[in-house]
Parts: structure tokens; sequence; C-alpha cells
């Protein structure tokens, strides 16, 4: 769920009896950074950096060859407060060796005047931080900023000017850059603010920092010696206003046992928790260096180039247990040891590379969960790759499927607010459904929150059809969704209302409301609210039911049976059209799920019903031609969103302006990162919506929200326009794979995975999940390709070479989708499964082998979409709205 944010400020402000905004209030605090005292400004080859002379923190950073500032020093005069984080700063945690307690203290809680420190040769600036941490520490902090050859380093030097043994358990350095948002226009963020993503990978890890844009120079925060990173902790401390225009900061943490024992405990780590013991007069050393990197794409290239271990990982590092899934290694130094926590979790062998410069190892998945596997090389490096093993991708959504057709399904006829039957929200920490809370939607079966029970339930159908669970859908359909969830008659017909449930006690019989919840919210809309059509964001998810029940009716033998296909077809259709007709502001944005759209036009084509499809495409041209016009066409109820970006790329491409498709899919790489670590490996960026769609609500980075699987939508997309790069294939898969990882083992689909080390868990209710496996179901596809580097590979699949011959086995749930990437062959079943895919890269012949049929499915689909040369199947065919018609019978069939 989604609202703006004028209404929450103020409310917040009003029952907190201010009037002031919270930067207002920040800005009446006294300014303790010492700005009066100016600036000095310093360069490397790459970078050029300016110096607060009282605090020698970072005023601004920026590429020398020209860019914007990566630190947000454009709010330095409302930031120069006390408790408020800048680069150059470090936290730290610490305790007498052998004692219980731990200590902390930070140079920015209280800031005063540093003592300068001689510099010259490599040192730009050096400073005695003594003055900012507390006197009784029992060690000096030296600061010192560096070049080292055209790049920048920061770098802290500790030393026990004890008598005794002191053990450092928390060193935290604060990685600040510009993500603020707030007050900028959609232009004006993607020029100046970055987001940043780590790489929790030890000696190994990385920070990469991107602008909005994906365009230009690329900061990549890397570790000196004995510096890994081990913990991403957020600053929550720092009182710079965080809401849906401002995620938060964030320290690279190298040490992190004083927490792992304190604010963590009892929450397994990404990493194991370390600490550092500083024996009487001794020193350490500990720091960062940036550089820059061209390009997003560029990163790897970037870090092998500064002889940084690179892992590869596919598909990722999300592995179903039946993939044979891979894993290529490139560091200048031999791998030395291999561990694996917990132990037995993923099993790895080394294989016979065919790239000098890439080592090559087969990865299984043997006990579901998460698992680290810790890479020692000779040189004294530590890499560690983080996966999550899921059951096989079909088991996986066949519980998902049956766990909300059961524990989420809701019979109540007596319901007061008529939404039974139905799939409703679900607490999975109390193992309960969730018919009461104070934001109306979680209850009330509509926006994300509320419609991802259902939604994800509809969906599911289209992977793997059950008869059992169709017709309890259908009778969800006919009776809570149309006439309910949508208007079915009068001005408002076909309109989706924003929610079921409401609060209006006056109207309600005694003990409709728990006085346990808290209604007194903004949240808690009455009935005429509840029942507003305009906000657009709820059509998608109403359309994509009906385009399902269209498809299983359409293609199946007696899945469905309560109305026809006609029927459902006009309904997605109508539903369409009413979006922009009753609610035309928001429909002016890219919608989640927008995909939708584009694949009932489709069908409208392919049924023959060209006036029908004709009055859709000038509808939806509409919409297209606006994001044309616009710089960064990615609006919505949000100052910045991740949600518009998938219908803008897939109507932007379609109508043929490649123009605005690459400004979107430069956008969306900047904020779904790859790297090996399967909850941040193309987890689309969100940060905002566990306080809309979570249990635990707090603004922070969500990892696997449904941004996963909706921005893998235009990135696998784009993947099937340009198949020579692999990148795109990689991120695709990582948001595909990512928006199923987090289904637990019982097949409840959470909300997303919190990323704070204090929880490091799914979230224990349902939400908005139902977006999320829209973007699986709609996607989900085996791809198999050549890349010169690292050979075949396949994707939702297992291959095997026999002479010229590529054999691959499907895996993934739906098996109806297979893209060969060297011919640039997109395989669909309309119904029907792939049972295994080959072809000849020699001849360029292809083999399909079909599973059997059964009562539901005599017959398969057969799409072929080819982008070098026209294919058809060998044999007499039917074709039926221009897909080939396959007789499958017991044995499935062979093509």
């Amino acid at each position: 769920m989604k609202t703006t944010t004028t209404i929450l400020l103020l409310i917040f402000c009003s029952l907190a009896g201010y009037t002031q905004s919270p930067w207002d209030r920040i800005a009446q605090k006294p300014s303790t950074l010492g700005l009066d005292a100016g600036y000095t400004g310093l360069h490397t080859a790459n970078f050029n950096l300016r110096l607060v002379k009282s605090s020698q923190t970072a005023a601004s950073l920026s590429p020398a060859a020209g860019g914007a500032d990566f630190t947000p020093g454009e709010r330095l005069e409302k930031r120069d407060k006390d408790g408020m984080y800048h680069l150059g700063d470090l936290t730290l945690r610490w305790r007498p060796e052998g004692k219980q307690e731990w200590r902390s203290g930070s140079s920015a809680e209280k800031r005063a005047p540093v003592k300068n420190l001689a510099a010259g040769g490599s040192v730009l600036a050096a400073a005695d931080l003594s003055s900012v941490f507390p006197d009784d520490i029992p060690v000096s902090v030296k600061r010192y900023w560096e070049v080292r050859g055209k790049d920048l380093v920061l770098r802290f030097e500790l030393s026990n000017k004890g008598n005794g043994a002191v053990e450092i358990g928390g060193l935290g350095i604060p990685m600040i850059f510009n993500n603020i948002l707030e007050g900028k226009s959609l232009d004006d963020a993607h020029a100046s603010n970055f987001f940043f993503d780590p790489y929790l990978g030890m000696d190994a890890g990385y920070l990469q920092v991107a602008s909005l844009s994906g365009k230009g120079k690329v900061l990549l925060v890397l570790p000196l010696p004995g510096s890994g990173f081990e913990a991403y902790s957020p600053l929550l401390q720092d009182p710079t206003p965080r809401g849906i225009a401002f995620e938060g900061f964030h320290e690279w943490m190298v040490h992190s046992k004083a927490f792992a024992e304190t604010d963590w405990k009892g929450v397994q780590q990404w990493n194991r928790p370390t600490s550092s013991i500083l024996k009487p007069g001794e020193s350490k050393s500990y720091g960062v260096r940036f550089v820059l990197a061209d390009s997003v794409r560029g990163i790897e290239n970037k870090l092998r180039a500064e002889r940084r271990p690179v892992a590869v990982g596919v598909p990722g590092y999300v592995v179903p247990e039946d993939v044979n899934a891979k894993l290529f290694l490139s560091h200048q130094s031999n791998i030395k040891a291999i561990a694996v926590e917990p132990e037995g979790a993923v099993e790895l062998r080394m294989e016979k590379a065919g790239n000098k410069q890439w080592k090559q190892f087969s990865v299984t998945g043997k006990i579901r969960g998460r698992a680290r596997v810790t890479i020692t090389y000779a040189d004294g490096l530590k890499q560690s790759i983080h996966y999550k093993i899921i059951k096989p991708e079909e088991q996986l959504v066949a519980g998902f499927g049956r766990f909300l057709m059961h524990e989420q399904w809701l019979e109540k006829p007596d319901d007061p607010f008529k939404r039974s039957p139905s799939v409703i929200s679900y607490d999975y920490e109390k193992k309960m459904q969730v018919t009461e809370d104070s934001r109306a939607w979680i209850a009330g079966l509509s926006d994300e929150g509320g419609a991802g029970g259902w939604l994800g339930a509809v969906m599911k159908q289209l992977v793997l059809p059950d008869r059992e669970e169709i017709q309890k859908l259908e009778r969800f359909a006919g009776s809570t969704l149309w006439g309910g969830i949508q208007f079915n008659e009068g001005d408002r017909k076909y309109g989706v209302r924003k929610s079921m449930f409401y609060y209006e006690p006056e109207k309600m019989p005694p003990g409709t409301y728990s006085e346990t919840v808290n209604y007194k919210t903004w949240s808690a809309w009455n009935q005429k609210e509840a029942e507003s059509v305009g906000r657009s964001y709820n059509y998608p998810h109403v359309a994509a039911a009906w385009w399902v029940l269209y498809r299983l009716a359409r293609n199946y033998k007696g899945l469905v049976s309560a109305n026809t296909w006609e029927w459902y077809l006009e309904n997605a259709f109508q539903t369409s059209l009413a979006m922009v007709r009753l609610a035309p502001h928001y429909a002016q944005f890219g919608q989640m799920e927008g995909t939708v759209f584009l694949l009932i036009l489709q069908d409208l084509k392919h049924e023959g019903q060209t006036i029908k499809a004709s009055e859709l495409e000038a509808v939806m041209r509409k919409r297209a031609d606006v994001w044309a016009s616009l710089k960064y066409p990615f609006g919505s109820e949000m100052p910045w969103d991740s949600t518009g970006q998938e219908e803008v790329y897939m109507w932007s491409d379609y109508f043929g302006q490649h123009a605005k498709a690459d400004v979107t899919m430069n956008a969306i790489l900047a904020y779904m990162p790859t790297v090996p670590h399967w909850g941040y490996n193309g987890s689309a960026r969100r940060y905002w919506d566990f306080l809309y769609g979570g249990k635990l609500q707090r603004v922070e980075r969500q990892l696997h929200h449904y941004g996963s699987g909706l921005n893998a939508i235009p990135v696998l997309k784009e993947f099937r326009r340009k198949p020579d790069d692999l990148y795109l294939l990689r991120v695709g898969q990582g948001g595909l794979l990512g928006s199923v990882s987090n289904i637990t083992e019982d097949g409840f689909g959470p909300a997303a995975f919190h990323s704070y080390p204090s929880t490091l868990a799914i979230d224990g209710l349902s939400g908005d999940y139902g977006s999320n496996f829209f973007g699986y179901a709609v996607n989900s596809g085996t791809y198999i390709t050549h890349d010169p580097a690292l050979g075949w590979l396949s994707f939702g699949g297992n291959l095997t070479k026999n002479g010229n011959r590529i054999d691959v086995t499907i895996t993934t749930a739906g098996k109806s989708r297979v893209f060969i990437a060297p011919l640039q062959l997109w395989l669909t079943l309309d119904a029907g499964r792939f049972h295994a895919v080959s072809f000849d890269p020699e001849t360029g012949k292809l083999w399909l082998q079909l599973e059997a049929g059964n009562e539901f499915t005599p017959d398969a689909y057969l799409r072929l979409e080819a982008g070098k040369k026209g294919f058809s199947p060998v044999g007499s065919f039917v074709k039926e709205r221009e897909a080939y018609k396959v007789p499958l019978g017991n044995n499935g069939a062979r093509m």
C-alpha cells in the first residue's frame, strides 16, 4: 500500500503535537560541525574531495572528470548537528579483555574540532579524533585521507594507549552517500542522487554507489587489508528524517561481535561476527578505498582490474534442490580452502573450466535454507558467498497454492464485510487469518497489501492449475470479486474499490471491531473512502484474475465451469479500460503488474477481437506517449518508486519507443544489483512497504519485495532483445528466483525479508506478496545461452552437452517457456509442459519433448517467437489463435 507523504507527515505531526516538518525541527538544533571554519579542497587523479576543516569529514566527494557529488553535501548546512553522520566518521564498541559489558562511542555523537596532524606524501589530511570520543576510551583514534595511485583512501589507526588489552567488538565506517530524495523532482533525483547496495563478502566485499539514472561512473568502496565487509548496519541513531523519501544511512561493519551479543542477539548473521584484541601499545589500521567503475555493467571488470575476487553464480544464489548450479570464481591467487556453513548445506565440486581466468564449480543444494560458502585464497583473502537453498520450484509453488487455499481461505458466510469466500491476509507468527487491521486494506482484499493473498492464489493456477483450487477461486471470483471488490453495475461498473473492510462502528453490529486494534489513524478508512475507485493500482490485480481465468477456460478442458472464456476475457478488457476511465490521476503512472494489460491485448488479438484490441491499444498508447515526453517517467504515489518501471518499459518496447525503454532499463539496473548474495542479487530496491504491507512496520531495505519479481519482467524481456548481454540474464534471473525465495517450508508467502541485522528474517504478514508472485507466474522460464568466457549455461534447467548437441531438462514450476539465446527463439506454451529441449548449435536444429497430457490438458498450444529467422515445427500441426495445437496423449509429444 502507498499513500502520499503529505498526508502521512501531517497526521503524524498532528498526533505528536507538532506543526513543523522533521527537517524544520532539525534546523532549529545548534550547528556543531564547525562549518564556519571553512573547507579544504583535496584532489586525486580520480576524485575531488572537500573536507570540513573543523571535523575533517567529507563535505563533498565527486569524480575529478565531473559528475554529481556522491555525498549529501547539498544538505550539509542542515545536517551539521550532533549525531548526524558524514563520510569520514567512525563508530566503535570496546571493552577491556575478559570483561562482559561493551562501551560505545562515535565521532558523530558530540562534535568538537579535531586536532590536525601533519600531512604530506600520500597523506592528504590527517586528524587525531580524541576530542570527539569519550575521555575514558582506552584507544586513540587517528584518521587519514590518503591517495593511492589515482584513488582515494579513508583509513583509521587505532592504538591501545592503556596498560591492558582491549577488545574491539564493533567497528563501523558510516557510508554516507546522497540517497536523500526529500523535495526532489524525479529529474533532479535521477541527476543528483544515488542508491547503494552491499556485497557482504568479507575481504571480497564492496559497496556499489550508482546514480538513480543508471548512467555515469559508479563509485565502488573496497576494503583495505583487515577491513572485510562483515555486516551492514543501519545508523538508526542519525536523526536525519527517514521515510518514503529517505531510506536511511548504513555503516560498513568490520567487527560486529559486540552487536551480535547484544542488539542482534539470537539472530543468524550473514557472516560470523568477529572482534579484535589490541594489546597495550599495539596499533591496527582499518579503512576503505574509493575507486570508479565506468558503469553498472562494468563493476566486475573493475573489480578484476583491482585484483579483487569476483564470483558469478548460475542461475544465481537462490538454488532449487534439483538444479545443477554453477559457480565461477576469478582471482589471481589460488584457492586454499572452501568451507560451507551449515556443514553439508551446499556441495561444491571443481570442474574443468573453459577459460583460464575462471575456476568452475558445480553447486548442489543439500539442506534447505540459508548457506554460506567461504573461500580462502592463498594470498589470505577470504570471500563469503551467500546461498539460499529452496525446494524444487514445482514443489515450492504447489505448496504455496495449498497454503493459500487452506490456511488463508476465508469461509465465513456471515462476514459483515462480505469478504467470504476469499483468500485473505495471514499472520504467520500468530498462525491466523487477518480479518482486522488498522490499515483497512490489509483486511480488505484490495490494494497490494490486501489483494496479495487472492492474487497469489489466482496466479498460481497459471503456473500449476489445480481443479479443486480453481473451483474455490471461481466461487471467489463470481461473488466476492465480482460485485464486491469490483462493482458490477451502475456508473462505477468495473471500478475497483480500495477495501472491502472499513471502520465505521456506528454502521456495524456491536463487537465487529476489536478494542485491541488502534483505529485512530488515517489508514482506518470509513465506508466512503473504502469504496473509492480512484486508485489505479488496484485494477491490475483484478484484471490479472480475469485474464488467468480466461486462459484456464480457453486452453484447458473442464478446469473452469462457472463462466465462459468470453466472459472472463471481456471482464479483463473492461477492467483495463475502467482503470483509465475511473482512476485517471494515478493511471498516468506505470502500474505494478501493468504487464497484464499487454497480455490481455495480445490475447484479444489472438482471438480476432480487433475492435476491442484497437481500443485498448489506443488507450495504452496515450499513456505511453506521455511517458515518452518525460525524461524519467517513473512517477507514482511516491516521490520515487520502483513500481512503474515494469509497465513503462513493456509499453515503450511494444510501441517501438526504444529510447525510453533504454532509459527505463538503465534506471532498473541502478537499483537492481547482481552480487554474490541471494538476498541482494536481483533485489529491486524498496524500503517503505513494510509500513503499508508488513507486520514489522519500519523504513528498511526490503529483500525480494515485489519489485524483484516485477522488475525481472522487463529485464528478461530486454535480454531476449539483446541475447549476448549475460549481465541482463543474471540480474533478471536473480529477481525472478528471488521472488519465490522467501516462501516458507509449509508454503507461506511473506511480504519480504528484513535486511536489518537485528532481524534477518521474513516478515510475519503475507501483505503484498501476491504482486511478487505475479512476476514469477508470467515470467518464469528456461534460458539457454553461450558465454565466450563461461561456456554453455542454462538458467531454469539442467544442461548437458552430448557431442554437438545441447540437452536441457526443464526445472521451472510451470515448464512453459524456453528461450534459446543463440537462435533468439522464444518458445511458450499456453497449455502443456516442456520436459526437455535439445538443439544443435552447428545446424540450428531443435528438438522439443513435451510432458504427457491429462483429462484437462489433451493438447498443448505452442507459440514461436523468433528474432533471427523463422522456425516452424516439422510435421502437420493445426494452428489455432496463432499457436500450434500439439496432441499430447499418454506419452507426451516429441517435435
